[in-house]
C-alpha cells in the first residue's frame, strides 16, 4: 500500500505541475498581449489551445492577436469559433463582423453586426460607412490608458520623460533659478536642458537638478535615452560641440545625436556620431531592449516626408553600421518622430501623417507573424491622444506605466508631461473539481454575485472544469459553483487594492457529491468508480444503486491485484467519504460446472471479498450480508450448452456491491 500511495502522490504531483505549467503559460501569454507583443502572445495561446487548457479563453485572445496583426483571414477564422462559445462576451459579435469586413465579406459582416445590435450592442451611426481600418476599431473599443498626476511640470516646455533606475530624466526649457537666461528666438523660451529627479519626488525641480557633466550646452539638449547598464547616454543637441556651432547652407543649426559616458557620476566624453550631418537633423534617440539598435528621427537624404524614423545597428565596440529607413508602413509624406521601443520590441512613435485625433498623435506598430516586419500602425486613442500635439511616449519595464507629452489645454506650460497607467482587463478564473477524486467537473454552472447578492454574470465550465469571467476592479464578489449531482460551493473574493498589472484572480471550487445513492449511481464510472447500471424497476430506492463490480479467474475466488484497487476505492468510500454507507455483497459464477460446485465457488468469492473489505477497515456492521448465487443470475446468453468466448464468461464471474443505505 505504501508503494501504491507513493505512486498516487507522484501522479497527483505530475498533474499539479502540469496544471501550474499551463497556468504559467497563460499568464505569460496575457503579459505579452498587454505589452503589444501579439506575435509572441499568439504562439503561446496556440500552445494553450493545443493542450486544451482554458481553450475558449485562449481562442478569444488568439483571435484578438490576429486582429491586431491586421490578419483578417486568421482573425475571422478564430472569431468564427469564438462566437459559438457559450456565454461569449457580446463584443465578439462586433469583432467578428469587423474581421469579416476586413476580408470584404460585407453581407456576412452585416449579419453579425445586426446580431450584435439585436443583442444590445451599441453601434455608431457611421460604422462600416467607409472602408476603415478594422484593427483600430478593435483596439480602440475600450479605454486602456488613464492619466496620473505629474508634479515636476513647469510653465515652460517639458517633455521626453524617461525612467531609468528609479530616476526620471526629462527635457525642459525651465531654466529657472539662474541670473542670466539665454532665450531661443523661435518662442522666446530658454533653451532646452536635460533634468533628472527621483521617481515620485514632490520637490520642485530647478537648475540644480540638471544632469551632471557636459551634456547640457548653451543651446538645445534633449531628449535622451540610456543603456540598460546606465553607463552610456544618447542625447539630442543642436549642432554644437567643443564650443563650436555649425549651421547649414540656409543658416540654420540642425540637430544631432551625441553619445556620452558616465564617469564618476558625471556625463562626459561627448562623441559626435557618424549618423549625423551638418545639412540635416538627427534627433530623438531610442534604444531597443538589448541596446543593439538605435532608433531616431531624421530628415536626411532618403527621407520620405518631413522626417522619418530610422534605425542603425550598434556593435559591442560601439560602432554604428547598417542604417535603415523603417519603411512606408510607419513613415508617411508628413512628419514622424519620437520613437520608443518597449521591452517586447514594439515601436511607438508620433506622427501627423497617419489618421489621428488632432495634430501629432502617438501610434504603436504591429508586426507580421511570419517575418517580424511591421505590418500596420494603430492609434493609441484617448486620453493619450488629443486634438493637439501628443508626443515623446515612453513605457516603463512593467508594461503598465509610462509618460508622454502634450500641449493640450489644461496643462501648466506650452508642453507638459503626462504620466499614464494602463488597466488590463481583470478576470476571475478557476477550476471546479470533484472533492472526492479531484477530477474536473464539466458543465458546472458558475454564477457571479456582487456585494448586494445581485447576479452579475453566469457561465458553464468547459470540459476541463475551467471558467473565466471578466470583472470590475475595486469590487467585492461571491462566486458559486453548482451542478445537479453535487452540493454547491462558493467563494467570496475582492478586486479591491490589487496591483494594476494583475489580470487574473484565482477562485477554484470543490464540489462534494450529493449524498443520494441514485445520483451517485448515475455518475460516470470514470469519475468515482460507480457502475451506472440499475437493477430492478424501482429507480427511487437506494437498493437500486450498485458500485462497480470486480471479476475473478475461472474456478478461482482469490482477489486479483487489479481488482484490489477497485476494492480500495470502496474502502475509502465507506470509511472516509460515506462512513454510514451500508452495502450487501452478491457473488456469481459462469455456467460451467455443476450447480452445487458453482454455489460453493460463488459463496467463497463473496466471503473473500467480505474479508478483504473488513481487513482494510470497513465496519462489518455496514455489510448486511455476503451471499453467493452460483450461476443463477447470468448477465448474458452464456448458459449451459451455449458456445461463448472466454471474455463473455468472464462477465458472469463477478462480485457486485449493492448500496442499501447512504446515511
Amino acid at each position: 500500500m505504501k508503494n501504491k500511495n507513493y505512486i498516487l502522490v507522484c501522479i497527483l504531483l505530475t498533474i499539479s505541475i502540469s496544471m501550474f505549467s499551463q497556468q504559467g503559460k497563460q499568464k505569460r501569454a496575457d503579459t505579452l498581449f498587454n505589452k503589444f507583443s501579439f506575435v509572441k502572445a499568439a504562439e503561446v495561446y496556440k500552445d494553450l489551445i493545443a493542450n486544451n487548457y482554458n481553450k475558449d479563453y485562449a481562442t478569444r485572445k488568439l483571435a484578438d492577436c490576429y486582429a491586431f496583426l491586421r490578419d483578417p483571414r486568421n482573425a475571422s477564422r478564430y472569431y468564427k469559433s469564438v462566437v459559438n462559445q457559450k456565454n461569449v462576451p457580446l463584443e465578439y459579435y462586433y469583432k467578428y463582423a469587423q474581421s469579416l469586413r476586413g476580408m470584404k465579406k460585407y453581407d456576412e459582416s452585416q449579419i453579425w453586426l445586426q446580431r450584435y445590435k439585436d443583442s444590445g450592442g451599441v453601434v455608431n451611426a457611421n460604422d462600416f460607412s467607409k472602408d476603415i481600418n478594422f484593427i483600430t476599431s478593435v483596439f480602440g473599443a475600450k479605454q486602456q490608458y488613464f492619466l496620473d498626476r505629474v508634479r515636476f511640470n513647469s510653465k515652460f516646455s517639458d517633455f521626453g520623460a524617461f525612467e531609468h533606475n528609479g530616476k526620471v530624466y526629462f527635457t525642459s526649457s525651465r531654466d529657472e533659478g539662474v541670473g542670466i537666461k539665454r532665450l531661443y528666438g523661435w518662442d522666446e523660451q530658454p533653451f532646452l536642458d536635460i533634468y533628472v529627479t527621483d521617481v515620485g519626488s514632490k520637490k520642485n525641480v530647478d537648475h540644480t537638478d540638471k544632469v551632471k557633466g557636459d551634456v547640457n550646452s548653451i543651446y538645445h539638449d534633449g531628449p535622451i535615452t540610456i543603456t540598460k547598464d546606465g553607463k552610456t547616454m544618447y542625447f539630442s543637441r543642436n549642432n554644437f560641440n567643443e564650443e563650436v556651432e555649425t549651421k547649414d547652407k540656409s543658416g540654420l543649426t540642425n540637430m544631432k545625436i551625441y553619445r556620452a559616458k558616465l564617469v564618476d557620476g558625471e556625463w562626459t566624453n561627448i562623441e559626435d556620431l557618424p549618423i549625423n550631418g551638418d545639412d540635416f537633423s538627427t534627433q530623438h534617440p531610442a534604444l531597443n531592449s538589448d541596446d543593439t539598435k538605435l532608433y531616431f528621427a531624421s530628415d536626411r537624404p532618403g527621407t520620405k516626408g518631413g522626417s522619418d524614423i530610422w534605425s542603425i545597428d550598434i556593435y559591442p565596440d560601439g560602432t554604428l553600421m547598417n542604417i535603415q529607413n523603417i519603411g512606408d508602413v510607419v513613415n508617411t509624406e508628413s512628419a514622424e518622430g519620437f520613437p520608443f521601443i518597449n521591452n517586447e520590441g514594439v515601436l511607438f512613435f508620433s506622427s501627423d501623417g497617419h489618421t489621428g485625433l488632432g495634430l501629432l498623435d502617438i501610434f504603436a506598430t504591429i508586426k507580421n507573424e511570419d517575418d517580424d516586419t511591421i505590418a500596420d500602425v494603430i492609434n493609441l486613442g484617448t486620453p493619450v491622444n488629443s486634438n493637439e500635439d501628443d508626443f515623446s511616449f515612453s513605457m516603463n519595464t512593467d508594461g503598465i506605466t509610462g509618460y508622454f507629452a502634450s500641449n493640450r489645454r489644461g496643462g501648466r506650460g506650452s508642453d507638459d508631461i503626462y504620466a499614464f497607467h494602463r488597466v488590463p482587463i481583470l478576470s476571475v478564473e478557476g477550476v471546479v473539481t470533484d472533492a472526492i477524486n479531484t477530477k474536473p467537473i464539466p458543465d458546472a454552472k458558475i454564477t457571479l454575485f456582487d456585494k448586494d447578492n445581485n447576479q452579475v454574470a453566469f457561465m458553464e465550465t468547459d470540459k476541463n472544469g475551467y471558467y473565466q469571467i471578466n470583472i470590475d476592479r475595486n469590487q467585492d464578489y461571491k462566486i458559486v459553483a453548482s451542478q445537479n449531482k453535487y452540493i454547491d460551493d462558493y467563494r467570496t473574493f475582492t478586486s479591491k487594492n490589487i496591483q494594476t498589472e494583475l489580470i487574473t484572480i484565482a477562485a477554484n471550487l470543490l464540489l462534494n457529491p450529493v449524498p443520494d445513492v441514485v445520483k451517485l449511481a448515475e455518475l460516470n464510472t470514470n469519475n468515482l468508480g460507480y457502475n451506472s447500471t440499475l437493477i430492478g424497476s424501482d429507480t427511487t430506492s437506494v437498493n437500486n444503486a450498485q458500485l462497480k463490480p470486480i471479476y475473478f479467474d475461472f474456478e478461482k475466488y482469490n482477489i486479483l491485484k487489479e481488482y484490489a484497487l477497485e476494492l480500495d476505492k470502496i474502502v475509502k468510500l465507506m470509511t472516509v467519504d460515506y462512513p454510514e454507507m451500508v452495502i450487501r455483497i452478491e457473488a456469481h459464477t459462469d455456467s460451467r460446472g455443476t450447480f452445487e460446485y458453482n454455489d460453493i465457488l460463488s459463496t467463497n468469492r463473496a466471503k473473500s471479498t467480505y474479508n478483504y473489505l473488513i481487513s482494510k477497515g470497513v465496519n462489518p456492521v455496514n455489510i448486511t450480508e455476503y451471499k453467493g448465487y452460483g450461476e443463477r443470475r447470468l448477465i448474458n446468453e452464456c448458459s449451459d450448452g451455449v458456445s461463448c468466448k472466454e471474455a463473455q464468461h468472464q462477465l458472469n464471474r463477478r462480485t457486485q456491491f449493492i448500496v442499501e443505505k447512504m446515511e
